[in-house]
């Protein structure tokens, strides 16, 4: 029971305490209660004489109810009065026990009678037996138990419903593989973390066929849809037989809709019921404006809604509706999603701005296949079809098919797209010329595309100025235009372009002013101007709320952020950014989830942390071949294979790089930049000189871009041994960039090519700083060469200190020192320790139950490796 190893401990502890008379096991209905008691008594071994005690379905009205067993073993005898059979049954229970600790699990789900409750109390109190009891409260035990439990002769181990870790350990005790944390997080939200629920949807969904094993991790094939869920529907139903009909239908109408407003449902069922529902714990409230209610255990709406029928649905509607559509302009994503999934479940119809609206809110939640269906809800001759055409070919780009994108827009015909409206007609010309981005054969013509569109415009637009719709039209078609081009990584050239478009001075759209300063964002830290961009990324932040109405701009202000934190060496940073969607709502999760780890796996491997970064790796590349999108899954292949060549699994990196080379398709720069990055340094690791070679080229081809800070890292992972060549370049580039990164480079560069122990001692101070790891373990081993070389002791002494450190979390050195000085041991690091800090040897081999001859070996062993000649000098280096 990994997920419930506190309260096993507690337990464990009760029952074993001289002090203690047992342990009383409270928590709700399927939190594991009996699971754990029966856990615990194996957990003490077989020595122990269990008995196992429930209460009967009569409950308190039978005597001796739960001792019927004991009671019908005794003599005739002792039947002549209630002290007669309490010694009897005391006698009876030690006799079995036959001089073995005895153990009494009592299950009072019913409450036990008042003959039953003496009993067991004389059992205890005589030490015939311990005891477990099982309840849902404490207050249901019987009186004297109460006493017990005041006096402290008892102990409450009170379960809640497991947190998300616990869910996790739950799930991989009863699936025996690695599992996906997008299945982790979607199963947790819908049985709000009760192991019973939890276990009977493992177990429907093995059935069903959507819960799989992919490439040894379980993952999701697709969303969760609980219909025909035989066990869950019996555990609902079983809780619905015990509510009131006002409860139920409460139930009905809040499986349906999802959530409510307070104000309207207690308007419909009045506030006393909805406030006893709260107090049950069968609804939540938020805290925002609108006081939403929902249920608060998810899995009993998803079931509930699958009893009812399309007119008891049609009914619920329009008794919350009262017979008037709401306007989509006022609603959230959120609330557009669950009123389009109503009133689809309903077989009714939407209006085409509702249709239109909740296809657009589908793609922005990750939910292509719900997007496409709301979009084919419109008709040709509906005003908003070329729109809904729009989000289909979003949808199909989400869903990795831009063929289909492309046909969704073309079937726009010429005279339908020239009679729309300037915005409308932008917008469709920019979502084309996305699409044939990610169509390799079709990229080469975004150009001309644009030109069309510009020509089409430039009547209107030059007679306008914004907000009118000419202007906006003319400035959707200008970032396509930067777009294209920061596909095509022709960064340095539009920087001045990109500049004058994020001047709030110079162009009063905020939608396109702020679209311009995230890909100016990326620009900049792509080019040698990370600060910059980081700046630039600060100031934009701080802009996103009043800029919320712009569709997707979170979205593509957090992509774009990401690159710059990569770009600068701030690996951190980038999963602090991620943490905000690892736990979305559930319709995101099988789209979303994948792409959040995966984000996170590369930020660990270029970091050199690659035993950190195989489990979400793992996990991504799992989901994304089930539902592959192709530049994500080759870039999963490329990171992982880094990071296990950083671990020192060569047969495992050299697996990945293969499925690499077996995927097609090229993408924009950025995503290809990482993938080459990633394959190659992969490459490196494995000893493979062509992939050394492709690094410095890719560094002289960005260096002739102008893109700096990408020509800088590659050159950094090419030069481990590298030329003097190699570092003047490198120190030419690092002068062409920005910040603690490009000031490592330098230091890296000038040490290596001078072989100067102190600057690279800065360099890993510095690299120290940003958790390179791999880099300052690169820097630390240079330094003790040089510095040993040099006749340096103090700065070899630190370095190989710092070394030594690093060995713990860098499984696989990039250089390992030439003098051949072995690293600590672990039992050497201790012992160096204990000595730093003034312990004699004789203190040190008393605490590690070892001999005072042993320790001296070990501190002998010490002061060879680091150099050093007395305790003293072991201060601040172990």
């Amino acid at each position: 029971m990994p997920a419930r190893s506190v309260n096993l401990d507690a337990v464990r502890t009760a029952l074993t305490s001289q002090d203690s008379l047992g342990v009383v096991i409270t928590g709700a209905r399927g939190v594991g209660k009996s699971s754990l008691a029966r856990a615990a008594v194996a957990d003490l071994g077989p020595n122990i004489w269990s008995l196992q005690l429930r209460s009967g379905p009569a409950g308190s009205t039978t005597p001796y109810g739960c001792l019927s067993f004991l009671l019908a073993r005794l003599p005739q005898a002792y039947m002549g009065s209630p002290t007669a059979i309490l010694r009897g049954i005391t006698s009876l229970i030690r006799s079995d026990a036959a001089g073995r600790p005895c153990i009494i699990t009592l299950d009072t789900s019913a409450s036990i009678d008042d003959m039953s409750a003496g009993v067991l109390l004389n059992v205890l109190l005589t030490g015939t037996a311990k005891i477990v009891a099982v309840a849902p409260n404490s207050s249901d035990l019987p009186a004297d138990f109460h006493w017990l439990l005041t006096d402290r002769k008892l102990t409450e181990v009170r379960l809640s419903n497991l947190n998300e870790l616990q869910t996790r350990q739950v799930l991989l005790s009863l699936l025996g593989h690695r599992v996906a944390s997008s299945l982790v997080s979607t199963y947790h939200q819908m049985v709000g973390g009760n192991p019973l629920l939890l276990k009977a949807l493992v177990t429907e969904q093995q059935l069903s066929g959507n819960l799989v094993l992919s490439d040894s991790v379980w993952t999701l094939r697709d969303k969760v849809v609980l219909d025909g869920a035989a066990s869950l529907d019996d555990i609902v139903r079983s809780r619905w037989s015990r509510e009131t009909p006002e409860t139920r239908e409460v139930i009905e109408m809040l499986s349906c809709a999802r959530r409510v407003e307070l104000a309207s449902l207690t308007a419909i069922y009045g506030s006393d019921v909805i406030a006893d529902m709260e107090d049950g714990g069968l609804l939540e409230i938020d805290d925002s404006e609108y006081r939403w209610v929902s249920l608060r255990e998810k899995y009993i709406g998803d079931v509930v809604r699958t009893w009812l029928s399309i007119s008891r649905r049609h009914e619920l509607r329009s008794m919350l509706l009262g017979g008037e559509e709401p306007d989509p302009a006022f609603m959230t994503v959120e609330e557009l999603m669950s009123f389009a999934a109503w009133t689809h479940e309903c077989e009714a119809e939407l209006s085409p701005p509702l249709a239109l609206a909740a296809a657009q809110a589908a793609v922005q939640l990750f939910d292509p296949r719900f997007a496409l269906a709301y979009a084919g809800m419109l008709q040709r001759s509906d005003a908003q079809w070329a729109s809904a055409q729009r989000q289909k070919a979003a949808a199909y780009l989400q869903l990795d098919m831009p063929v289909q994108a492309l046909s969704a827009l073309e079937d726009i015909s010429q005279p339908e797209l020239q009679a729309l409206d300037p915005d409308e007609y932008a917008q469709v010309v920019a979502a084309k010329a996305r699409v044939m981005l990610s169509i390799p054969e079709r990229a080469a013509r975004v150009p001309g595309l644009l030109a069309d569109a510009r020509e089409h415009l430039d009547p209107a637009a030059r007679h306008s100025s914004w907000p009118e719709p000419a202007s906006v039209a003319a400035n959707r078609i200008a970032l396509s235009e930067f777009e294209y081009r920061a596909h095509a990584g022709d960064f340095a050239a539009m920087i001045p372009a990109l500049e004058q478009a994020a001047d709030p001075d110079a162009n009063p759209d905020t939608a396109f002013r702020i679209q311009a300063a995230i890909i100016l964002m990326g620009a900049l830290a792509l080019t040698g101007r990370e600060m910059d961009a980081l700046g630039l990324m600060r100031q934009l932040g701080g802009q996103l709320t009043d800029a919320s109405h712009i569709v997707g701009l979170r979205e593509r202000y957090t992509r774009e952020a990401y690159v710059v934190l990569l770009m600068a060496g701030q690996w951190r940073r980038c999963i602090d950014l991620l943490s905000p969607f690892s736990s979305g709502q559930l319709h995101r999760l099988p789209y979303r989830s994948a792409a959040t780890e995966l984000a996170a796996g590369v930020a660990f491997a270029f970091s050199g942390r690659g035993e950190a970064a195989l489990e979400p790796l793992i996990s991504a590349t799992a989901q994304l071949e089930l539902q592959p999108v192709q530049s994500a899954l080759r870039t999963a292949y490329a990171a992982t294979a880094l990071a296990y060549a950083q671990t020192g699994n060569a047969a495992m990196a050299r697996k990945h790089l293969a499925k690499l080379q077996r995927m097609p398709g090229r993408s924009g720069f950025v995503t290809e930049c990482i993938v080459d990055f990633c394959a190659l340094v992969a490459g490196r690791w494995l000893g493979d000189a062509e992939a050394v070679a492709g690094l410095k080229q890719a560094a002289r081809r960005n260096l002739e871009a102008g893109r700096y800070t990408v020509a800088g890292i590659s050159l950094l992972a090419a030069t481990v041994n590298g030329s003097d060549a190699d570092f003047r370049l490198l120190e030419e580039i690092a002068g062409h960039r920005q910040g603690p990164l490009a000031e490592v480079s330098r230091l890296i560069a000038v040490g290596s090519r001078t072989k100067d122990a102190k600057s690279l001692l800065a360099g890993g101070e510095l690299a120290a700083t940003l958790e390179l790891d791999a880099v300052e373990a690169r820097c630390m081993a240079l330094a003790v060469d040089f510095a040993r070389q040099d006749g340096d002791a103090l700065s070899a002494r630190t370095a190989q200190a710092r070394l030594d450190i690093l060995a713990a979390t860098v499984a696989n050195l990039p250089i390992v020192p030439s003098s051949g000085s072995p690293l600590l041991t672990s039992r050497e690091r201790q012992i160096a320790r204990m000595a730093g800090r003034g312990a004699s040897n004789r203190d040190i081999a008393m605490e590690m139950g070892v001999s005072v001859r042993t320790v001296e070996g070990h501190l002998y062993q010490v002061f060879t490796k680091l150099g050093v000649t007395s305790r003293g000098d072991l201060t601040g280096l172990v």
